[in-house]
């Protein structure tokens, strides 16, 4: 599905007429983008219901919020405990598969989302908001191809939509702070310029996903974002790590023929063992963000361009590895990262 031209900036604040709150049914609400944007939600005072797994614990996730319990995976209980027979103007899904594995994929990234929107249109929902990812650009893995076939059917659904494409978030680029505090070198593949990308705060791109209810130029619109500044690189991102701690810089160069060569191995031992085919798909997973920029791609040239990739919000990576090595943030790891 090709990228729209960015948005216009939105009207100056005195030229706005002020909207009134919605009610909006938020999935994903448990994951740390979706705690993010049920928080965005609320400071803008829209009533806000999560439909949550049955048996999710953790902490509350925002002051003010309905929680459901029902199951994504099943259009009975979705309809029947999450929309539950009432009107919402806007559904803002944040819901992903855990893992990326086909099966997985195909289940939450499509089909629970399908289920999602059928419920929507006989609850009155006039409004979608998803949150997508800007590597289905160019799709080669199964999660890629499960995000676009939901994006396709959301856009034929007659619905006003808003399908968010962010680039790398901070948690997924996080994953060496540790190591490089213990004194070890920073990975990276290849030189450590083979990719790049403009990575976005939860915080930002919440209150983005959110200013979608609001902001008509984000309306039927498939619109890639990242954060502040210029586009970054894996050795900058290594380069600023060890600036932060006062140290030299040190790096291990990986080639990237040994993802080849493991996925290669596992996608053959999967064919024999069905378990390794999903190991074999991660270990694909990994081989594309160490070879793809998250970037806008352009379709003419094939090439990633950072200038026509769109910015919001103040928060930099280095903001954050900086709150990390402080102590004012915890790391999470994702189910496939590479390192």
């Amino acid at each position: 599905m090709p990228v729209d031209p960015p948005p216009p900036p939105p009207a100056p604040a005195a030229d706005r007429v002020p909207l009134p709150p919605r009610r909006v049914l938020v999935l994903g609400g448990t994951g740390t983008i979706g705690r993010a944007t049920v928080r965005a939600l609320r400071r803008r005072g829209h009533v806000v219901v999560c439909v949550v797994r049955p048996r999710s614990g953790g902490s509350p996730i925002a002051e003010g919020v309905t929680v459901r319990h029902g199951d994504v995976t099943d259009p009975d209980s979705l309809a029947r405990d999450g929309f539950a027979g009432e009107h919402f103007d806007a559904v803002v899904s944040c819901l992903a598969s855990r893992t990326g594995a086909p099966a997985d994929a195909w289940a939450i990234d499509h089909r629970a989302h399908v289920h999602a929107l059928r419920a929507a249109q006989r609850s009155g929902v006039a409004h979608f908001v998803l949150l997508s990812a800007i590597c289905v650009q160019k799709p080669l893995l199964a999660f890629q191809h499960a995000k676009l076939a939901f994006e396709r059917e959301l856009v034929a659904s007659g619905l006003t939509y808003s399908i968010v494409r962010p680039t790398a978030f901070f948690k997924s680029l996080s994953g060496q702070v540790e190591r490089v505090r213990q004194g070890k070198p920073f990975l990276v593949f290849g030189d450590g310029t083979l990719t790049a990308c403009k990575p976005i705060a939860d915080d930002d791109l919440a209150d983005y996903l959110a200013g979608c209810l609001d902001d008509p130029a984000r309306h039927d619109r498939v619109l890639p974002i990242g954060g502040p500044g210029p586009a970054i690189t894996p050795r900058e991102q290594g380069e600023a790590l060890f600036a932060l701690l006062g140290k030299p810089a040190r790096f291990t160069h990986v080639p990237v023929a040994l993802l080849d060569a493991i996925a290669g191995v596992l996608g053959a031992a999967g064919r024999v063992v069905p378990p390794l085919a999903d190991k074999a798909e991660f270990a694909r997973i990994g081989r594309y963000y160490a070879t793809e920029s998250m970037l806008v791609l352009d379709p003419v040239t094939g090439r990633y361009d950072a200038d026509a990739t769109p910015s919001t919000g103040t928060r930099t990576l280095f903001d954050h590895y900086a709150d990390l090595l402080a102590g004012r943030a915890e790391h999470e790891r994702r189910e496939h990262a590479v390192f």
